[in-house]
């Protein structure tokens, strides 16, 4: 049977919501971030070297990274339901938006998530003020640039499609929930950009993901809960 080892407001979170929606038989093994720390648990180690989730089992099969095993579950179980036809026009749109998620959106957003980190945390007063400085130099130079160019190419892209494949719900939308998620998760970001926030919203409509939400437990960057 197949067996996920997920870890907390991660990446994996898409993982089980990609089995959910292949409605195929899998175990979660959950880990909790370090309280202190917020990184994965030294027994992620035991699983794989670099102490990451998401991490899959199936057999004799061990996969680590998202792409990959989003794609290996495409293509293994999901047969033509999340996958467009292979070398079709459509099908290169997958493998692009696959490898974007990651290779291209996510480093932006993760440089500024952990700055930000670097700014709130603990430290001696007289040394506050040049790490603001020095954070906010990287983002006015760098980061704030980077993160609005990425997100306009995608809210430009969805414009013009429900989907990122256009009208077929594909792998490449579960790949791509996790960095939106995360940028849409900043106020300031969802109010500039209403399509992505819609596009977003649409995914985590799904009842598949919903579904991958009773089985995972409270998500960070899930649906916003309202009074």
């Amino acid at each position: 049977m197949i067996q996920l080892h997920h870890l907390n407001d991660s990446r994996s979170q898409r993982i089980i919501w990609m089995l959910e929606e292949l409605e195929i038989d899998y175990e979660i093994k959950c880990y909790q971030r370090d309280a202190k720390t917020q990184l994965a648990p030294e027994s992620l180690k035991r699983v794989h070297p670099l102490g990451k989730a998401p991490v899959l089992t199936d057999d004799n099969i061990r996969l680590a990274e998202s792409g990959a095993i989003i794609d290996y579950l495409a293509q293994r179980y999901g047969s033509q339901a999340l996958l467009p036809t292979v070398n079709t026009d459509a099908w290169w749109d997958y493998v692009y938006w696959l490898h974007y998620a990651e290779g291209s959106l996510m480093p932006p957003l993760l440089m500024r998530h952990v700055f930000n980190k670097m700014e709130q945390a603990p430290m001696p007063f007289f040394i506050r003020p040049l790490v603001k400085k020095l954070v906010a130099g990287v983002n006015d130079a760098f980061l704030t640039q980077q993160i609005h160019t990425h997100l306009n190419f995608v809210a430009d892209h969805l414009a013009c499609h429900e989907w990122f494949l256009g009208e077929q719900f594909s792998a490449a939308d579960i790949q791509m929930s996790f960095p939106l998620e995360a940028a849409m998760h900043s106020a300031k970001l969802a109010d500039c950009y209403p399509r992505i926030k819609a596009y977003v919203a649409q995914l985590q409509a799904r009842p598949a993901y919903l579904q991958a939400l009773q089985k995972s437990g409270p998500y960070l960057y899930g649906p916003k809960q309202t009074a």
